[in-house]
């Protein structure tokens, strides 16, 4: 993912922003439920997993697009998958061309659960890394790839861990589970020309996504960089302006399950990250991400550097991420068809 300036930004149609459905009439959107209801998890998130799948995906080495480290990763998330009873589990092959004009082989994979339901959300993470620490302070480190263990394991661990609950506990929707590849293979200067060189994975995608236009999921959301330590998640720029409301639910349902210190309901950065082509493809998406930290004030610290290892891993982010999206799927009412 990249930072970007908000100068310039283009505001998606009207059409795209009415995403909402009829509730059916056993209960009411969550968003009109008051703060102060807190929520008894249906299903809890265990952080020590997802901490365990972080692990697994930093025995492959850098997940590098087209690298021997990226296809380890890759049968490690279907298999995974596949054990927790995950449907339709499919690996979409590819190629795509970079910045340097280079052609990259990607794969994304994709899983659903309960497939026969047609009203649906989506939920994404990227699982490559980015081929080169270049915010690395130490100039020899800079042409090395990252260990990527916030930026990219991290999402990916949270979304395996929903998999294994989604599998146990069935929800009233149907839930897709997105993996991109190629999400950090973007060029890092001249950051307001080169927004398309990121997220190459998801750009791919969308240009062939397996929805047909009336059946698109109501919503999505992205987990990126959602394990660092003491994280807190803002606002993103852009999730706000795609899926206001989507945020709003989501920051309501943190705070309601005890993650408000870790869910500051304020505004953030603006990231160049998957979920602004999935919101231009026609599926309003957010980006839980760590865009406003303490010290820096944007990406936490270890972004991009050789530094984002495993023991700047905090397992109270991961379960603060992966509770909320857990009790925000739990949360929903399936819509009228």
């Amino acid at each position: 993912m990249n930072y970007t300036s908000v100068a310039g930004i283009i505001l998606l149609a009207a059409g795209l922003l009415a995403w909402s459905c009829k509730q059916s009439a056993s209960g009411n959107s969550d968003t009109n439920m008051k703060e102060s209801n807190i929520i008894a998890p249906a299903a809890k998130f265990n952080g020590d997993t997802a901490y365990s799948y972080i692990k697994n995906q930093l025995a492959f080495g850098p997940r590098v697009p087209g690298s021997e480290g990226n296809r380890l990763c890759r049968d490690f998330i279907v298999n995974t998958l596949k054990r927790h009873g995950a449907s339709n589990v499919s690996v979409q092959e590819g190629e795509v061309v970079t910045f340097t004009k280079e052609k990259l082989p990607i794969a994304n994979i994709m899983a659903s659960y309960s497939p026969e339901v047609k009203d649906r959300v989506i939920l994404v993470a990227h699982y490559d890394t980015r081929p080169w620490a270049d915010s690395d302070e130490r100039e020899e480190n800079r042409l090395k790839p990252i260990p990527g263990a916030n930026d990219g394991a991290s999402g990916v661990a949270v979304l395996l861990e929903i998999a294994r609950q989604l599998n146990t506990t069935k929800p009233h929707i149907g839930v897709d589970l997105l993996f991109v590849d190629a999400e950090d293979y973007g060029q890092s200067s001249g950051f307001f020309n080169q927004d398309d060189s990121w997220c190459l994975g998801t750009q791919y995608w969308v240009k062939n996504m397996p929805y047909a236009s009336d059946s698109l999921p109501r919503y999505g959301i992205l987990l990126d960089m959602v394990g660092g330590m003491d994280a807190k998640f803002h606002r993103e720029y852009f999730s706000d302006r795609y899926a206001s409301r989507i945020v709003d639910k989501v920051w309501s349902i943190a705070s309601r399950s005890g993650y408000g210190e870790q869910f500051v309901n304020k505004t953030g950065g603006s990231v160049v990250d998957d979920h602004i082509f999935l919101s231009e493809a026609g599926i309003p998406t957010i980006d839980i991400i760590e865009s406003k930290n303490d010290v820096t004030g944007t990406f936490p610290q270890t972004w991009h550097t050789m530094d984002d290892d495993l023991k700047n891993i905090d397992k109270t982010s991961l379960s603060a991420a992966g509770q909320t999206v857990l009790n925000t799927i739990y949360s929903e009412i399936r819509c009228e068809k």
